[in-house]
């Protein structure tokens, strides 16, 4: 197998996980794959590009994070240090990122619309509003359609999904559906407690089904199930598949990026990426305070993102693996300036940023500002669609691709989102 390829119209991902889950009863003991990345990577870094978002879902209150107020009525208790960045402050719960800032940029000046969290989500992945007569794909359909041909090798699928199960492919079909594991890097619906034994026997039964309808020329449907079934198998005993095994790496390496969830999937992503992994999205959820921010920013978020990102940044970068990887950090929106009665923050999408990094990105630069109280954008603002454009232009992808939708309509890739110039040199 060449690549992680279609599955037939009408197979839906309940039933082709069903095999994946009874291939996975044959997968061979795993070898040193790890060790032969490591021994390769100047030649894998070559081959392809790849992004990793590190999705905050709930809408992490980013003037608490990467646009402090300090001062302000609205500015909160925590103080801003300074970082690797010449001129770039953010929060003194971050240290470690603080660090890692001259190899990021943030995007002072988002300001959208969309500040429900279900339709924030939809809009900050896939650049479009959600509409019930078509299915956007997301980040991770768009950029894994564009970049997984230039990784041939690659056997495992080229869009995973680490602690959630992101948005779909829409219209780009289910070969482009996330891949979806747990920080641990188990597959959902995957074991079926069968002996292994039985597991093969009826493989080879349905094998010989297939075989037969395949041979009574009934179309082509038996005949690309039959492929599906045969790819499942491969992909269940691909020595790929160690990228998804973590606890793998040395434990200080482990002990680097932190023992949360979130710590394992951002070390998971950098296995992934060095595997040939187009995209990689990591799922830390938590960020919907409404009450008690503050305690909870200091002493459980924050100091969580900032162990694990700050990570993730420093191992792509010492690995020579930043200059072809993206990265971005967001929510679906921010939380108000104003503090409520509950000493939290509400929902807010008026005014507020993101984090990119990596691939072709300027590094260590500020674009956009806010107004003194975090109100409002007081210079030109930025929209989900431009910074999707600017993700895909900093991976090499054509921002004149056109899509077809299932209604025959004509999609511009990153709904014809405009670059964000101070990003790129």
């Amino acid at each position: 197998m060449t690549r992680f390829d279609s599955i037939p119209a009408g197979m839906n991902r309940r039933h082709f996980m069903s095999h994946l889950a009874g291939a996975a009863a044959l997968a061979a003991p795993a070898t040193a794959f790890t060790n032969s990345i490591l021994a390769n990577v100047s030649d894998l870094k070559k081959r392809h590009k790849s992004a990793i978002l590190l999705w905050m879902g709930g809408g992490p209150s980013t003037m608490d994070i990467w646009d402090l107020k300090p001062g302000a009525a609205t500015g909160g208790p925590f103080k801003q240090i300074s970082t690797s960045a010449d001129g770039i402050a953010i929060c003194e719960h971050m240290p470690l990122m603080a660090k890692q800032m001259h190899q990021m940029s943030i995007v002072r000046s988002m300001s959208t619309r969309e500040a429900d969290h279900m339709r924030g989500r939809y809009y900050m992945h896939t650049g479009y509003v959600p509409n019930p007569n078509v299915e956007h794909p997301s980040y991770g359909a768009v950029v894994s359609h564009e970049l997984a041909e230039h990784v041939p090798d690659l056997e495992i699928p080229p869009f995973v999904s680490v602690g959630s199960g992101s948005v779909g492919p829409g219209f780009l079909g289910m070969t482009w559906a996330p891949f979806v594991v747990d920080s641990n890097g188990n597959v959902r619906n995957l074991d079926m407690g069968i002996d292994p034994a039985r597991v093969a026997q009826r493989l080879e039964m349905l094998a010989t089904i297939e075989k037969k309808f395949i041979g009574e020329k009934r179309g082509g449907s038996a005949d690309d199930h039959a492929k599906v079934l045969e790819k499942t198998v491969r992909l269940m005993t691909s020595k790929q598949m160690e990228a998804f095994k973590v606890m793998k790496e040395p434990k200080d390496v482990q002990e680097k990026y932190g023992t949360t969830g979130f710590g394992r999937g951002c070390l998971m992503a950098r296995r992934l990426v060095e595997a040939g992994v187009p995209f990689v999205e990591v799922d830390l959820g938590g960020w919907d305070n409404h009450a008690d921010i503050f305690p909870t920013l200091s002493d459980r978020k924050l100091p969580e993102l900032d162990k694990a990102m700050s990570a993730l940044v420093s191992d792509l970068a010492d690995r020579g693996l930043l200059d072809d990887t993206a990265i971005i950090w967001m929510g679906e929106f921010s939380r108000t300036p104003n503090i409520n009665a509950g000493a939290g923050r509400d929902h807010w999408a008026r005014s507020w940023s993101v984090v990119v990094g990596g691939a072709g990105f300027k590094r260590g630069v500020v674009v956009g500002e806010t107004s003194s109280d975090g109100k409002e954008v007081v210079s030109e603002p930025y929209s989900s669609q431009d910074v999707m454009a600017s993700v895909l232009k900093s991976l090499g992808i054509s921002l004149e691709t056109t899509f077809t939708a299932k209604n025959g309509r004509p999609m511009k890739i990153a709904n014809s989102g405009k670059v964000i110039k101070e990003l790129f040199a």
